[in-house]
C-alpha cells in the first residue's frame, strides 16, 4: 500500500500512469446569483451511505453515555486534538484535519425514501414520491450540474454504481426531478473490485463502458448507437420518453468517442499503488473512479458506498437492523474507512483538495438504544455528516448531539443547511430561483450556509 507520507512530488517523479491526464480546466460559473464569494469548488464528489450510517459508529462516539446509548465501540483520537471518532475508522481518524464533521443534522422523515429524498435533494417530501417523477426536487448532484457545465467535452454529471433500491422499488431523489433529463446525472458502472454482498441491482440501465468497440469501426454516432444497449432509459411511446432515451445514448457515444471519461473509466491505467491504496473494493474503486472522473472534467460526481437495494436490511449497506456490531466491524467499516481515506489522500497528493467538494449524506442515524436482535432502527432526530475540501475549513466540528446522542444539543441545523453550504463552496447562491415547467418561481434552496469556511 503506498504510504499516506508518500509526496505528491515523489509519486509524480517515479509514475506513468497519469501522463496522459491533466488536472482539471477551470469551469465557468453559469451561475444566475448575485454571490460576490469567488468560487472556491471546481468539482464536487457526493458519498451516500446507503440505509442511514449510525452517528454513534462514525462521526459522533458517545463514550460517557450509558452502556445502552454508546454501544460496543471506543472512540479513539484523530488528528485533532479534541475530537474523537469510532475506533473502527482509524485511517480516517488521520485526516481530520481536512474534515468538517455536522453533529445536529436533523430532519423528521423516519422512512428510507423520504430520509433520502430531504439528504439528496435539501427538501421535504411532499405527497407520495416516485423515482421516475418529473415533479421531484432535484438531486444535489443534479443543482450543481445545472450551474457548472464542462469544457472538456464530459457529462455535467455522473452517478455510480448503482440506483438506490428499497426491497426492490426504486428510490426518488437521485436524478434531476423538474429540472428535466438534460440534468440527469448519467448512471454509470464501477467497472473493477469486489462486489458489496446482497442485492446490488445492477441493471441494464447503467452504462458500462468496456464494451471492447475499436473505434476505428465506430467512427460515427450512428453506428455506435446502434451498437449501444438500447435501453439506457425505456421505450414507452411518448416522445418526453424518446428524448430522453436519445439524450443518453448520444451522451454515451460521445463519452465512447472522445470524452476524456472513456480514458478516466480505464482503471488498469491507473497506477498500481494508488488503486491498492483504495482497495480490491467496489467501494474503494468507485471513490477512486470518481477521483478520476472530476480530474477528467465531470463537475459532480455522486459514489453509492453501498449495496443498491436495502433488502430489509441484509447485505452490505447501512440499514443495519440486526447484528449491527459485527456487520459495521467487519464489513462496513473497513471498506468505507480505507476508500474515503484513500480519496483524501490522493485528492492533496495530486493538490486537487481545495478545488473538489467532498460531501458525505446519508439518511439519518441510529435510534440511541440497540433493538431486540442485536440491531439498529431508524433515528432522524439527530445524525452527523460531513465535509472536506473546496474551501471547507478541516479540523472543526460544528454542532452537537445530547450526551445520548438522541437529538440536538447545539446548533441544530437541518439538510437544507447542508445544501446551502455546499452551493456556496461551489459558488452557487443558494436564494437563487429557478423557474420550474410550470413557470412557477422556486428558490433553489431553503437553508442556510454553515459557518464551516
Amino acid at each position: 500500500m503506498l504510504s499516506l507520507q508518500y509526496s505528491r512530488r515523489d509519486f509524480l517523479r517515479s509514475s506513468v500512469g497519469l501522463a496522459g491526464f491533466t488536472l482539471p480546466t477551470f469551469f465557468k460559473a453559469q451561475a444566475k446569483s448575485g454571490d460576490r464569494h469567488p468560487r472556491k469548488a471546481k468539482s464536487c464528489i457526493i458519498i451516500y451511505t446507503w440505509g442511514g450510517m449510525s452517528h454513534y459508529e462514525s462521526f459522533d462516539p458517545k463514550p460517557e453515555a450509558p452502556s445502552e446509548f454508546r454501544g460496543e465501540f471506543k472512540p479513539i483520537k484523530t488528528a485533532t486534538p479534541g475530537i474523537h471518532f469510532c475506533e473502527h475508522i482509524p485511517l480516517i481518524a488521520k485526516h481530520s484535519d481536512k474534515l468538517a464533521i455536522v453533529r445536529s443534522v436533523n430532519h423528521k422523515h423516519g422512512g428510507h425514501q423520504q430520509g433520502m429524498y430531504v439528504n439528496m435533494t435539501g427538501h421535504n417530501p411532499e405527497g407520495a414520491i416516485k423515482a421516475k417523477s418529473r415533479s421531484n426536487w432535484p438531486s444535489m448532484a443534479s443543482m450543481i450540474a445545472h450551474f457548472h457545465n464542462s469544457d472538456t467535452g464530459t457529462p455535467r454529471a455522473i452517478r455510480m454504481p448503482y440506483s438506490m433500491y428499497d426491497n426492490g422499488t426504486q428510490m426518488a431523489g437521485e436524478g434531476a426531478g423538474w429540472l428535466g433529463s438534460k440534468y440527469d446525472p448519467i448512471l454509470m458502472r464501477t467497472p473493477a473490485g469486489q462486489p458489496y454482498g446482497g442485492v446490488n441491482r445492477y441493471t441494464d440501465r447503467e452504462l458500462n463502458l468496456n464494451l471492447n468497440l475499436d473505434k476505428n469501426r465506430v467512427s460515427d454516432r450512428r453506428t455506435l448507437l446502434d451498437r449501444l444497449d438500447n435501453n439506457l432509459g425505456q421505450r414507452r411511446g411518448a416522445e418526453t420518453e424518446y428524448e430522453k432515451l436519445d439524450h443518453y445514448r448520444r451522451m454515451a457515444a460521445d463519452m465512447l468517442l472522445g470524452s476524456p471519461v472513456r480514458e478516466a473509466y480505464d482503471l488498469e491505467k491507473e497506477d498500481p499503488r494508488i488503486r491498492d491504496m483504495y482497495g480490491d473494493h467496489m467501494g474503494g474503486q468507485t471513490l477512486l473512479l470518481s477521483r478520476r472522473l472530476v480530474e477528467a472534467g465531470v463537475p459532480v460526481v455522486q459514489a453509492l458506498c453501498s449495496a443498491g437495494d436495502l433488502a430489509g436490511g441484509g447485505g452490505d449497506n447501512w440499514d443495519t437492523h440486526r447484528g449491527h456490531f459485527p456487520k459495521m466491524k467487519n464489513r462496513l467499516l473497513p471498506v468505507f474507512d480505507r476508500a474515503v481515506s484513500a480519496l483524501l489522500t490522493d485528492l492533496e497528493m495530486r493538490g486537487m483538495l481545495d478545488e473538489t467538494l467532498v460531501v458525505f449524506l446519508t439518511d439519518f442515524g441510529r435510534t440511541p438504544k440497540i433493538n431486540n436482535n442485536g440491531g439498529r432502527d431508524h433515528h432522524p432526530g439527530v445524525y452527523s455528516l460531513a465535509l472536506a475540501g473546496g474551501g471547507i475549513r478541516g479540523g472543526q466540528v460544528y454542532g452537537s448531539s445530547d450526551r445520548k446522542g438522541a437529538e440536538p444539543g447545539s446548533n441544530p441545523c437541518s439538510p437544507a443547511d447542508i445544501h446551502a453550504t455546499a452551493f456556496k463552496a461551489m459558488g452557487i447562491d443558494p436564494l437563487t430561483e429557478l423557474i420550474d415547467p410550470l413557470g412557477r418561481p422556486l428558490k433553489l434552496c431553503e437553508g442556510v450556509p454553515l459557518p464551516l469556511f
